[in-house]
């Protein structure tokens, strides 16, 4: 069974910065690709980031530029930097992976941003 557990959210006034982690049970490389996603309350989650297995990556156009993902081999952990936070980027953020046609989530993790 794989576990995904998400740390690093919280508080940060606009304009300032948090860095994500998210710690999988297995071996990362494993996994076709690894995203984040997120859910402001009252609308649909959605696709922020996605680094695939052989390391390519893509961001959702909102924060093309602010936020970057990247991956610790070695601690089997996804990474996500987030700079210049907004107002909007306020939600819950979720680890995604997905191996086959099996897909996991982590339990989310707070961001809120204030303006």
């Amino acid at each position: 069974q794989v576990q995904l557990v998400e740390s690093g959210g919280g508080l940060v006034q606009a304009g300032g910065s948090l860095r994500l982690s998210c710690a999988a049970s297995g071996n990362i490389l494993s996994f076709n690709f690894m995203a984040w996603y997120r859910q402001a309350p009252g609308k649909q989650r959605e696709l922020v980031a996605i680094m695939y297995k052989v390391g390519g990556t893509n961001y959702a156009d909102s924060v093309q530029g602010r936020f970057t993902i990247s991956r610790d081999n070695a601690k089997n952990t996804v990474l996500l930097q987030m700079n210049s936070l907004k107002s909007e980027d306020t939600g819950v953020y979720y680890c995604n992976a997905v191996r086959s046609l099996a897909q996991y989530w982590g339990q989310g993790t707070q961001v809120t941003v204030s303006s």
